[in-house]
């Protein structure tokens, strides 16, 4: 039961000329008592709430930074016309900030044996699964006075997916495989290291690539083409430890890093490659393997939508155990996680060997941009503290850098707006030279 802001209005409008004119309980009950009772009658005459019927529809996922409509179906099987405000309640990060009463808010009426629909419109600001709380339903009387209120509980999941926003970046990479292929006529030839084809010549393309045994038989200038490397092997790692929850700007350095391994899975799939992704920190937080060309990227986001940066040190030893079990054969390892120096030495360096010796690795990691702009800081002498501290943590990662890479390693280090092309582009020059 709940009272209306009418009726505490009647209640004071009569008041006030009884406190002023004869203050005494006989008046005051003069006044409030038909009052009390009209809302009784008003209570009575509200259709009931606990006989409602209502039922979910629409989106059940949505990347991030996009809307989401999610469909309340509400039956009135009374003999009552249903006068109602309805709240559908869902977690605080469903919506931004400030439009939670208009979006969640709904005034409808449904006369009896009808039903009516509303709809919820979603814009969650984080990934993961956000799931519907109680539907408070209030029915109002004729009157307005009294009303009736009750929950319901229907559930309904919608899954917050991330936003891939590099897929910009994908067009210009496939052309780029194209030319690697050999099927764009430019001025070098395809950089693919195996032997794909012969095709007639077309001006422009690179005369070293001319099949002069081939052009004698036909009678017509023959051209090799050259394709790269197929059916490669990726393993994709995501380490979400907790040097992943530190922020870059607006997001965890996580984002980032997946924003990278879903450009590079797209690539990599387009190129003929298989893709696995395994997301590790203590333990195995997400495996997914053998998935065809067409299911990877979907479940490479429906995985990487729950993944969370977890409070604890990696484990780097049983992180590279399962790499080995996730890659028995010789494959292109990519290991998205941190270039800090403590991280690195104490934990990855002592079993890099294990992977390196085994397969060909590559080491990306998100960059903050804001160390880059602390070193060019001058005029106070906090400035040039800052500008200090910048340039040792950057030789740093510098130092550490230059010692993975005499390993073998393949450093990516790069901010968050440039992590991902530079990673596909460091693929596409693995792929070019034959090294995967």
């Amino acid at each position: 039961m709940a009272l209306t802001g009418r009726a505490a209005l009647l209640a004071a409008l009569g008041s006030i000329p009884v406190g002023i004119l004869e203050p005494s309980w006989t008046g005051m009950l003069a006044v409030n008592g038909p009052l009390a009772l009209a809302c009784c009658v008003d209570y009575a005459l509200a259709a009931p709430v606990r006989g409602l019927r209502l039922e979910r529809s629409g989106d059940t996922s949505v990347r991030l930074g996009e809307t989401a409509d999610v469909h309340l179906t509400l039956t009135n099987p009374g003999g009552r016309t249903l006068r109602a405000r309805l709240r559908d309640a869902w977690p605080p990060s469903s919506w931004q900030p400030g439009t939670e009463v208009a979006a969640s808010r709904h005034t409808l009426t449904v006369p009896a044996g009808e039903r009516r629909r509303v709809t919820t419109r979603l814009r969650p600001t984080r990934r993961g699964d956000r799931k519907a709380a109680k539907v408070t339903v209030r029915s109002y009387g004729p009157l307005g006075l009294l009303a009736r209120q009750g929950h319901h509980t229907v559930p309904w999941t919608v899954r917050v997916l991330p936003p891939f926003t590099s897929r910009k970046h994908l067009p210009s990479r496939l052309a780029r495989l194209r030319e690697l292929d050999g099927r764009t006529s430019v001025l070098t030839r395809g950089e693919g290291t195996e032997f794909d084809s012969l095709r007639d010549y077309v001006p422009g393309d690179d005369t070293r690539s001319i099949d002069w045994r081939a052009t004698a038989r036909q009678n017509k200038v023959a051209l090799r083409t050259w394709r790269p490397e197929r059916d490669r092997h990726i393993l994709i790692c995501l380490d979400t430890g907790r040097t992943s929850a530190g922020r870059v700007g607006d997001a965890p350095r996580l984002d980032s890093a997946m924003d990278a391994a879903l450009l590079l899975a797209a690539l990599a799939t387009r190129a003929g490659d298989r893709v696995d992704l395994l997301a590790h920190d203590r333990r195995t937080r997400a495996l997914v393997q053998g998935r065809a060309a067409a299911d990877v990227l979907p479940s490479f986001v429906n995985a990487m939508a729950t993944l969370e940066p977890e409070l604890v040190e990696t484990d780097s030893r049983a992180m590279v155990s399962t790499i080995l079990r996730s890659a028995p054969r010789r494959s292109l390892v990519v290991l998205l996680t941190s270039l800090d120096a403590a991280a690195v030495e104490e934990g990855l360096l002592p079993s890099l060997p294990q992977l390196t010796s085994r397969h060909t690795v590559v080491l990306a990691s998100v960059g903050d941009p804001r160390v880059a702009q602390m070193q060019h800081s001058r005029g106070t002498v906090d400035a040039v503290y800052e500008a200090a501290a910048a340039t040792q943590t950057q030789a740093q990662r510098t130092r550490t850098a230059e010692h993975l890479t005499r390993l073998g390693v393949t450093v990516v280090d790069a901010t968050p707006e440039t992590l991902a092309p530079s990673l596909a582009d460091t693929y596409l020059s693995l792929k070019a030279a034959g090294r995967l």
